[in-house]
């Protein structure tokens, strides 16, 4: 069996292929929005059709990466129970596209979605989601084939990278990256030889495809990166984190109605998720067994490779330039939840600069600190912070500030 086959049959489990064969009804979403799946009527779903946002149950859908894992942590541990909720058996899905069509239909009341994902959904759809908190920084990186010659991003130009979404947290820092670098993305046509071609491809997909030489590089959360790595023969070209010092990739959201309706519950499944946190951080090799196909099975992947995904941030990848900024004291993945504002206004700055597919002009004139207040409600994790005070400076309101730093 060819490499591509073997790491293809990492997701030969049913639930993972059942999303998958409407991927290309659900990738519309990123291209003409939630009308271009729902029809005319896509933004009464706010007020019709999210069924899960009524229901006591928290119902979680996740993509199975690690960027879940404050979610499916606080499941496995029991804390949603603790806190006083009912929780059902988090649902897996396998494309961006897949969770965004089923928080928005209502299937569920409590999901992941890459920080531009709400921006989008909001100021775009009108549909009524909410940040809540931040599920993880950091978590992302971008391989390149190993024997490709690819040293830096200036490497390259004339390449095509894979994206796992337009409105994701890995096309803003990968565009922003190859600007820096003085190379053009293009997401039609191309690449010529000063271009680098930008094309979408579910993360499931992205270490069997640079296996066969169909992508010269892809951009996405781990345990992606750490799998081609150990079975595709991919080599870390650079760490997301160390291009954005501790970014926000993804972030819990959940329906406002639900938010505003039912502020104990929501409460609640706060708390869960910020002991969920606090736990990641201190257990990081074994909340990486727990998450794995040898633990609970919530990620297809064995615990070598989400094991990798979620410590291994050592030497060798300061020697090979994928990380330049040791003194940033980054980690290849953490937790922590405070949705810090000086964060929410950059992403909103940068998606104006990213090119995307699909009408963007929602962009135009939105303001980042008017995005930063209605699209965050952080009543909840700042009450939540305070109740498990083990997280650093939950106490000191200084803290919960911070100053953006970017740099190649």
């Amino acid at each position: 069996m060819s490499a591509p086959d073997d790491l293809s049959a990492l997701w030969t489990h049913e639930w993972a292929r059942a999303d998958w064969t409407r991927r290309d009804t659900l990738d519309a979403l990123a291209r003409g929005g939630l009308a271009a799946l729902f029809g005319a009527g896509a933004l009464a779903l706010s007020g019709r059709t999210a069924h899960a946002a009524d229901d006591e149950t928290v119902r979680i859908g996740y993509l199975p990466i690690t960027d879940a894992t404050a979610l499916l942590v606080a499941h496995a541990k029991g804390y949603f129970e603790d806190a006083g909720l009912k929780v059902a058996e988090p649902t897996p899905v396998r494309s961006w596209s897949a969770l965004v069509e089923g928080f928005a239909a209502g299937k569920f009341n409590l999901a992941h979605l890459l920080k531009p994902i709400p921006v989008w959904m909001r100021y775009n759809n009108k549909f009524p989601v909410k940040v809540l908190a931040w599920a993880h920084t950091n978590g992302s990186g971008i391989v390149v084939g190993g024997k490709s010659g690819i040293a830096d991003f200036r490497g390259l130009a004339g390449k095509r990278v894979a994206v796992p979404y337009w409105y994701s947290m890995h096309n803003v820092v990968l565009q922003y990256a190859l600007r820096e670098s003085g190379v053009t993305p293009v997401i039609r046509g191309g690449p010529g030889p000063n271009e680098c071609a930008l094309q979408i491809l579910p993360p499931p997909e992205m270490p069997a495809a640079l296996a066969a030489g169909k992508i010269d590089g892809y951009i996405v959360a781990e345990p992606f990166n750490a799998l081609g790595e150990l079975k595709a023969g991919a080599r870390m070209l650079r760490f997301t984190g160390d291009i954005w010092k501790n970014h926000p990739c993804c972030v819990v959201v959940a329906h406002e109605r639900q938010v505003t309706g039912n502020p104990e519950w929501t409460g609640k499944a706060v708390d869960a998720i910020v002991r969920a946190q606090v736990y990641c951080v201190k257990n990081r090799e074994e909340v990486a067994r727990l998450i794995s196909k040898d633990g609970r099975g919530y990620l297809p992947m064995p615990a070598d490779v989400v094991i990798k995904a979620t410590t291994d941030y050592g030497p060798a990848y300061e020697q090979s330039g994928a990380i330049r900024h040791r003194d940033w004291a980054a980690s290849r993945i953490d937790f922590q939840p405070w949705p810090y504002p000086s964060a929410t206004r950059l992403i909103v700055e940068a998606m104006g600069k990213t090119l995307v597919e699909g009408d963007a002009t929602f962009l135009k004139g939105l303001d980042p600190d008017f995005v930063a207040r209605d699209l965050v409600d952080d009543r909840f994790v700042a009450a939540s912070l305070k109740r498990y005070p083990e997280w650093p400076g939950a106490a000191d309101p200084v803290a919960l500030t911070r100053q953006e730093t970017l740099s190649l």
